[in-house]
């Protein structure tokens, strides 16, 4: 294609550019069951446009995918979300969202490549979907912490006993989060890197 003098070429909006202090970028993964709110955190937190695999539910998924707790869900991520956060002038991560529909599953495979820690986020109503998350994240040695959702009608559980239910190390972090609003999504991605601080200078 030929382009004229006349023609305009655009390229990344502002907000999209890297600062020219970045020293240091990580990419970590968000992970969780189907309808958990892993899309939900990826679009509250990122300073760009998050990037969106989501397709319209059809009946080819009935019987298929356990989509108990998530009645009111009609769309479904097929492959991952994409997002990016600074959390300081110097450090920027960047955050994939894997989909929760375990069909697609065989796509995490790729999106752990190069990541350094995970999220893991939960729902109370649907917590037995977790354990084969947590379960892949320790066969793979990714480090990650634990992120309850708060959905207005899921059941309130002391941290100590989802922890017991799950199985959790005791040095594994555990936090309640809101994935909907910015400042909650933000203060989990910290408690992450804090801990795969804490890894790197006393390791277990």
């Amino acid at each position: 294609m030929d382009f004229k003098s006349s023609d305009t070429i655009t390229g990344p909006s502002s907000e999209e550019v890297l600062p020219h202090t970045t020293t240091a970028a990580v990419k970590v993964v968000i992970v969780g069951g189907f309808g958990v709110g892993k899309t939900t955190m990826v679009g509250s937190v990122s300073e760009i446009r998050p990037l969106t695999t989501e397709e319209t539910m059809t009946q080819a998924g009935i019987g298929v995918d356990d989509n108990y707790g998530s009645d009111t869900k009609t769309a479904t991520t097929v492959a991952m979300d994409f997002g990016r956060i600074s959390l300081s002038e110097e450090l920027v991560l960047y955050l994939f969202g894997t989909p929760g529909q375990e069909r697609f599953w065989f796509l995490w495979n790729g999106l752990f490549e190069g990541a350094l820690g995970a999220v893991v986020l939960i729902d109370t109503r649907r917590l037995e979907v977790s354990f084969d998350v947590i379960g892949r994240l320790e066969e793979r040695g990714v480090p990650f912490v634990v992120a309850v959702n708060d959905f207005p009608d899921a059941p309130r559980h002391p941290m100590d006993a989802l922890r017991r239910a799950l199985d959790l190390d005791e040095a594994v972090p555990m936090v309640k989060c809101d994935a909907r609003q910015r400042a909650s999504s933000r203060d989990t991605l910290l408690t992450l890197m804090q801990y795969l601080h804490s890894l790197t200078v006393s390791p277990v």
